[in-house]
């Protein structure tokens, strides 16, 4: 784990101040209603989870990045153990972005021609 990719203390930050949204569904709402700045994801998720995820970020607009931290680690960090973070505010969203890899949204898993 390098500590470009280490952002557990900010997504801390994130749970404390409310702006950290968590799980599959309630992740894809937000990408949904817009208020998902960024989404990430962890390294040990299912590839149907990751599809699932890209589909709802590909849908909305969102962009999608690898958290670098397994699900262990995240849970760790922010106390429940989860693969697929949303975060709800552009300032803490553009700190994250600038330390995680922004994953390329294949259409062609979701969209045959």
């Amino acid at each position: 784990m390098n500590s470009k990719g280490n952002i557990s203390g900010l997504l801390s930050m994130c749970r404390k101040a409310g702006k950290l949204i968590m799980g599959m569904d309630m992740v894809k709402g937000s990408c949904h209603d817009g208020t998902a700045k960024g989404v990430y994801v962890a390294t040990d998720l299912s590839s149907k989870s990751l599809k699932e995820v890209m589909y709802a970020c590909n849908k909305c607009s969102a962009k999608l990045y690898s958290a670098g931290m397994d699900m262990q680690t995240i849970s760790d960090s922010i106390g429940k153990r989860t693969g697929i973070l949303a975060i709800c505010d552009s300032g803490f969203n553009k700190k994250a972005a600038s330390q995680c890899e922004e994953i390329e949204i294949d259409t062609g898993l979701f969209y045959n021609d």
